[in-house]
């Protein structure tokens, strides 16, 4: 009997799918070429739309933070979109011819074979798969995005995260409550803030308004006749009114008045 060999496909070097999802390396790579192209999830769902695709920016987000994951042919055109250097013609009826035939890629496979006998084309060694945690202060009581929840900057729990999955910078994280904010952030979701007792116009931040938590964008207006009096300081120099507005746009923006107490948390990352 003629010897065989038996193809192991654990062996080292080969693909293992479990390990891969483990550490949501798809979700990561998609997540990395989306922001190399500056693209917003909202911008990106729009994007999707020209390949065929039709996904929301909340399921975008899913397919990132690995909890779905897009089918074979929304996976080849989100590469499509993202320009990303990975060749998929293979599964493509409209892409291009082979530039090699069959004779030609084992000439290819050949030298590639050469190259790695010589040593010196070593990549570096993947650090990146071993996976570093962080403990981060999460509020205990939600930052809303709807009606208003209390925010006690004092009650915190220490949650064990991804260091990738943190921002440079972050201070504490607040989860989300309500649906105001869509569809950017979404109803228990974890926002990562800076603290800071100030933000800018079009910022996402994190405000205590008479006693209750919210994210919003900040934005400015000038004082009615009503409120110029409570906004300008005694020498007369006015000052611009805070509001807060919602993505959403079925939420008003929220004025907000002199005598009430307003303070900013910090800025949302």
């Amino acid at each position: 009997m003629a010897n065989s060999t038996v193809y192991h496909p654990r062996k080292q070097g080969h693909y293992d799918a479990a390990s891969e999802k483990s550490m949501n390396y798809i979700g990561k790579v998609l997540s990395k070429a989306r922001n190399n192209k500056g693209l917003s999830l909202v911008k990106f769902s729009a994007v999707l739309k020209d390949y065929g695709v039709s996904a929301t920016a909340s399921a975008i987000q899913k397919w990132e933070n690995g909890s779905n994951t897009p089918n074979p042919y929304q996976l080849v055109a989100i590469a499509q979109a993202l320009d990303m250097d990975c060749d998929l013609s293979l599964f493509m009826s409209t892409g291009p011819a082979p530039d090699l035939n069959e004779e030609g890629m084992r000439k290819v496979a050949d030298y590639k074979a050469d190259l790695i006998a010589s040593g010196r084309y070593k990549p570096e060694s993947r650090s990146s798969r071993i996976i570093q945690f962080v403990e981060m202060p999460v509020s205990n009581l939600s930052g809303s995005a709807g009606t208003g929840a209390f925010l006690d900057e004092g009650s915190f729990e220490m949650v064990r995260f991804p260091a990738s999955t943190v921002p440079d910078g972050a201070d504490f994280g607040v989860r989300v409550s309500g649906d105001s904010m869509e569809p950017v952030y979404h109803d228990g979701q974890i926002v990562w803030v800076k603290q800071c007792d100030r933000v800018n116009i079009g910022e996402v931040g994190i405000f205590i308004y008479n006693g209750a938590g919210y994210i919003k964008v900040y934005d400015e207006q000038e004082p009615d006749e009503e409120q110029r009096e409570a906004f300008s300081d005694s020498y007369g120099t006015m000052y611009m009114q805070p509001v807060m507005i919602s993505y959403n746009q079925k939420y008003a923006p929220r004025v907000i008045s002199a005598q009430a107490g307003f303070q900013v948390v910090g800025r949302v990352l």
